[in-house]
């Protein structure tokens, strides 16, 4: 008794798993032939920017759960325009930062500076060099 009931409980995750697997399995192939039908997906080709900012007052982050907040909102604004902040370098009086993002092109992270109210000194593309690259 005990052991077909181990079975039956067995059989029915297994059944469930099964039917959840064919789900995400159908919604996501109707997905891939519903844009495949209406027009192929859109490539975006990423380039990699130096942002230098000023903050005259310094730049002042809360090393705190609201710091963490100001953060993850500039990254969800900058998303908007397939922009992706890398990390950032601060000076010591924390009135410049020097910002590695990937974006589209230069106007796409303008244009999220400005939504994220952040200012823009310069902006320079520029391309990876590793010296680990050369070994």
């Amino acid at each position: 008794m005990i052991q077909s009931n181990i079975k039956l409980y067995i059989m029915k995750k297994v059944i469930s798993k099964l039917f959840l697997a064919i789900v995400i399995m159908t919604v996501c192939s109707n997905i891939t032939f519903s844009q495949g039908k209406e027009s192929a997906p859109k490539k975006i080709v990423m380039k990699r920017f130096l942002v230098e900012r000023t903050f005259p007052n310094g730049l002042n982050i809360p090393v705190n759960e609201e710091g963490s907040k100001i953060c993850l909102s500039v990254v969800s604004t900058n998303a908007l325009d397939n922009v992706t902040w890398i990390h950032s370098y601060v000076t010591k009086d924390k009135k410049k930062t020097y910002c590695i993002y990937d974006a589209p092109s230069e106007e796409a992270i303008r244009k999220s500076a400005k939504a994220n109210n952040l200012p823009v000194d310069n902006v320079v593309e520029v391309n990876v060099l590793d010296p680990y690259f050369y070994q």
